[in-house]
């Protein structure tokens, strides 16, 4: 059930339905989320079995401000306040000390949680509004079955799930990707997931260098990284086989006859195989990512089999889309068990 966003009806609908304990879809900037209240284990619950997720991957927390960062995490350091201040609202997930006793379920049984506050309006006005409802924040994972391509519209959503699951619509999402994370459980901030807010933007809005995980990795006095959302090697992945190719390896590829692929590239290719479907990927990282996850489906409704992506250039600006790319790329235990019965 689809609800129009921008209605007060809507939000106050959706906000009840979250303080009974219900499944909300929500869209975010980043991607539309799965929400329930993140303090009511039994309603987090329901988000591990409609995603199919196991129940020790981690999701994250929803705030409608700062100040609600304290009811679920403790000793934040002053990196992370300053991060908060320069970046929220907007697509950055901090990883803090959990408040003992306070989402558990949500942190995937961890002592330490993701939390973040949303830019979109849709997301801030439902946040405030099960506030009012005694809902201090929504656990909210990307709206799709466990390791699919994200959605990015409201209809995206509704093909996932039940269609009584209500949705609110807030049209396609501006970023499209998901947030940046930041581990910032230890001395020094570090960069576990890529998005749309680069290293150099992190380092400059809390005042000291944020690591990369290449950076801290066997480094045994700065210690392990917590678990958090979207970090297997496999995810965002369609039905289809992704592969990423340089433009010489596209024109001399021969697919096998009759077979569907999807072509997703910058430049032009001056021989195509029979029958591709060809779409031109945006030069600038920020239209691309708006549309990545987008373009993945659409090649998935064609119904190709493989899905030929050019690699986006090695710059910081596109490490969050490289990094989606790679991880659609790696085959899912289906492709892998597929693929040893051929």
């Amino acid at each position: 059930m689809i609800l129009p966003g921008d209605a007060p009806a809507s939000i106050d609908q959706a906000a009840q339905a979250l303080a009974n304990g219900e499944l909300v879809g929500f869209p975010t900037e980043t991607v539309y989320g799965l929400g329930a209240d993140a303090a009511n284990e039994t309603a987090v619950a329901k988000i591990f079995a409609a995603k199919g997720r196991p129940s020790d991957h981690p999701l994250i927390v929803h705030v409608a401000h700062a100040q609600g960062v304290h009811d679920f995490a403790c000793d934040i350091p002053e990196f992370a306040s300053q991060l908060m201040a320069q970046c929220w609202p907007g697509p950055l997930t901090l990883i803090l000390p959990r408040r003992e006793g306070v989402g558990m379920a949500t942190a995937g049984g961890q002592n330490a949680i993701g939390i973040r506050c949303p830019s979109h309006p849709v997301a801030l006005a439902l946040l405030k509004a099960a506030r009012a409802w005694g809902v201090l924040g929504v656990s909210g994972p990307s709206a799709n079955r466990f390791g699919r391509v994200s959605p990015t519209t409201a209809q995206h959503v509704a093909s996932e799930f039940d269609p009584g699951l209500l949705i609110l619509d807030g049209g396609p999402c501006p970023v499209g990707i998901e947030s940046s994370i930041v581990d910032c459980t230890r001395e020094v901030p570090v960069l576990l997931r890529p998005g749309m807010l680069s290293q150099a933007q992190l380092s400059l809005a809390c005042g000291q260098t944020v690591l990369t995980q290449a950076a801290y990795e066997g480094n045994d006095a700065v210690g392990s990284a917590p678990r958090a959302s979207g970090m297997l090697a496999s995810h965002y992945a369609p039905n289809a086989k992704v592969r990423l190719l340089s433009l010489l390896a596209m024109q001399q590829a021969r697919p096998g006859p009759g077979l569907k692929i999807g072509i997703w590239a910058r430049s032009p290719i001056s021989q195509l195989p029979q029958g591709a479907f060809v779409r031109v990927m945006p030069n600038d990282p920020q239209p691309c990512a708006r549309t990545l996850f987008a373009q993945l489906r659409e090649f998935e409704a064609l119904g190709v089999a493989e899905i030929w992506v050019e690699p986006p250039p090695m710059t910081a600006e596109w490490d969050g889309i490289r990094d989606r790319l790679a991880r659609a790329a790696v085959p899912t235990q289906a492709q892998a068990d597929t693929s040893s019965l051929n």
